[in-house]
């Protein structure tokens, strides 16, 4: 998420008083998470929801329970998937393709959905024999 974004989107969340106030337990908890303190580079969450920003790597962790929903709520998603450069090998392509597919299929035996975890399996057995016959060694190479 862009600076401005992160800026607008904290300063709504920042600011239940306009809208009406939060029900008593979620107020409690904003409070609770304002106090958070990063013992690395000192920054508190409530700092982070004015600014934006973040002060360490580490904050990711202290706040965690915080920014994971902030970033469902925004990304739809808590991990970047980034884009694949179009000049990138295909064994690379399919390496990634395969990463995606075995965390598809983790959350769908999670969820239970059985078939899907069926089709995702035998998506990545073909695959990985792709990928195996690509890595084989020359018959020219010792």
């Amino acid at each position: 998420m862009c600076e401005s974004c992160a800026k607008d989107y904290l300063h709504q969340s920042s600011s239940p008083k306009s809208s009406g106030s939060l029900p008593e337990g979620l107020s409690e908890a904003t409070e609770e998470a304002d106090d958070l303190v990063c013992p690395e580079c000192g920054i508190t969450f409530k700092e982070f929801r004015a600014h934006g920003r973040l002060g360490c790597p580490n904050d990711y962790l202290v706040f965690q329970s915080e920014l994971v929903p902030l970033l469902e709520n925004i990304h739809n998603e808590t991990q970047h998937v980034g884009k694949v450069p179009k000049r990138a090998p295909n064994a690379s392509q399919r390496q990634y393709r395969l990463v995606k597919l075995r965390t598809r299929l983790r959350a769908a035996v999670e969820e239970e959905m059985y078939e899907e975890a069926a089709r995702l399996r035998d998506e990545i057995q073909t695959l990985e024999r792709e990928l195996e016959g690509e890595t084989a060694p020359s018959p020219f190479e010792e």
